[in-house]
């Protein structure tokens, strides 16, 4: 069973127990969120539509904040002795996802396109 989830404007192919290194959230450590779900699969069955996507439910938990790796930018101009060091490092968030779960309305029937 795995889902399609979208959290910060980006997508991810989750499965269930899985961590996954985000954008940071603005969800305490400990707390949990519903991430948006695009598409869904148990093996047998695909929610891939908007109303098929809404009966599914994946429950993610915030495990820290940190921060990522440091990234240097150098700018040099030649001949005019002028030179500037930057870094940069990304706030970020791990997440566990804690269950993918199908709920009372079916999911769309995989289809199967003859042409």
């Amino acid at each position: 069973m795995f889902a399609v989830i979208a959290v910060g404007g980006k997508q991810y192919r989750v499965t269930k127990g899985e961590y996954l290194v985000v954008d940071r959230l603005a969800v305490d450590e400990g707390g949990t969120f519903t991430p948006d779900v695009v598409l869904a699969s148990d093996g047998k069955t695909t929610a891939a539509t908007a109303d098929a996507c809404k009966g599914v439910k994946v429950s993610a938990r915030v495990r820290e904040h940190k921060l990522g790796p440091k990234i240097n930018i150098r700018t040099y101009k030649a001949k005019k002795s002028s030179s500037r060091r930057m870094g940069y490092r990304s706030r970020q968030s791990v997440i566990e996802i804690e269950s993918i779960a199908f709920g009372k309305s079916t999911p769309a029937k995989e289809a199967d396109s003859g042409a």
